[in-house]
């Protein structure tokens, strides 16, 4: 997941935990490589944590967080067996498997899309209908957009590659952009703009945000799937609870980030339930759903894509997926 105004700057290697290539274990600890999907942020929360507080090294793992630069595939990254794991969508990882990639999703990071479409107070945009005649600022091939198109009937709806800024935004009054609600609001109100947005996940286009790996990886280390995927589910509930460690090593690595920027991610995810599935909701509630991911859901999504054609070649979602290491 991106986050506006992070990449300036940085290069891939100020910005890894470790580095280590080998599948040899090294000093006691099975040495395992993530694929991020954007350079280090809140929104990576709970692998941080895990990181700083050790939690992976107490499962005899060594992991090392790669950070993903704007024009490279995480996808491809972990098929090509660059990463062991990685983090996606649901989507993504249904339209990889239909296209031949051995990818396998093993956990939630987040129960729902944090996506959303902003558009400015005074817009006479407050539903998706009303995008009819606008220009919509989105991620190329946006497959989110096919979608509102589709549902909504839009005959008259104009796209444009969307930036990783909101400068465009805050210079055009009739702007309207394709946002996650983690981050761009925030550089729009430190920036003095009022702004609303609409979550996508609320015209029922609501996939997961994954951790994956590869299925010959799975099938030759079931117990570090099992381990990783267990830890990484501790992780989360322990960034929702005490987020300080996992923050400063992501400043540490990530100085493109500030303290204020990723407080206001972090609230931005426990309001809107994102991690827990259930806004507000405490990582110890006992209706949390961290890491949790269910077969209707994955069948939903698999039916939206091959109704919008983004899924040509027919596949069994269940191939997309396991339950098996989830507590």
């Amino acid at each position: 997941m991106r986050v506006a105004g992070v990449a300036a700057g940085l290069g891939s290697a100020a910005v890894l935990t470790g580095c280590k290539s080998s599948q040899s274990p090294s000093n006691g600890l099975f040495p395992v490589r993530l694929q991020a999907d954007w350079y280090p942020q809140p929104e990576q929360g709970g692998y941080f944590a895990a990181v700083a507080e050790g939690l992976y090294k107490k499962e005899g793992l060594d992991v090392s967080i790669l950070p993903l630069g704007q024009y490279t595939s995480g996808l491809q990254v972990v098929a090509s067996g660059g990463a062991d794991f990685g983090l996606g969508a649901s989507d993504q990882i249904l339209e990889a498997v239909s296209n031949g990639l051995p990818l396998v999703a093993i956990g939630a990071t987040m129960q729902h899309d944090p996506q959303a479409v902003m558009v400015h107070s005074n817009s006479p945009i407050h539903t998706f209908t009303d995008l009819e005649s606008h220009t919509v600022a989105a991620q190329p091939g946006a497959t989110w957009f096919r979608y509102i198109v589709s549902k909504y009937h839009l005959k008259n709806v104009r796209e444009t590659p969307a930036t990783h800024s909101v400068a465009n935004f805050l210079a055009d009054p009739e702007y309207v952009q394709q946002i996650f609600i983690t981050s761009e609001p925030y550089f729009v109100s430190k920036a003095g703009g009022t702004f609303r947005t609409i979550l996508i996940s609320g015209a029922g286009y609501d996939p997961y945000r994954v951790f994956f790996t590869r299925r010959d990886f799975l099938e030759q280390h079931p117990d570090i799937v099992a381990k990783f995927t267990r830890t990484t589910v501790q992780g989360w509930a322990e960034y929702l609870r005490n987020p300080g460690p996992a923050n400063a090593l992501i400043l540490k690595l990530n100085p493109a980030q500030n303290p204020a920027q990723m407080q206001y991610t972090l609230q931005a995810l426990k309001d809107g339930g994102f991690i827990t599935g259930v806004p507000g909701a405490a990582s110890d509630d006992p209706r949390a759903q961290i890491g949790k991911m269910t077969a209707e859901r994955w069948a939903a999504n698999n039916d939206q894509l091959t109704a919008l054609g983004v899924v040509r070649k027919p596949i069994d979602p269940t191939t997309a997926y396991t339950l098996k290491f989830l507590p």
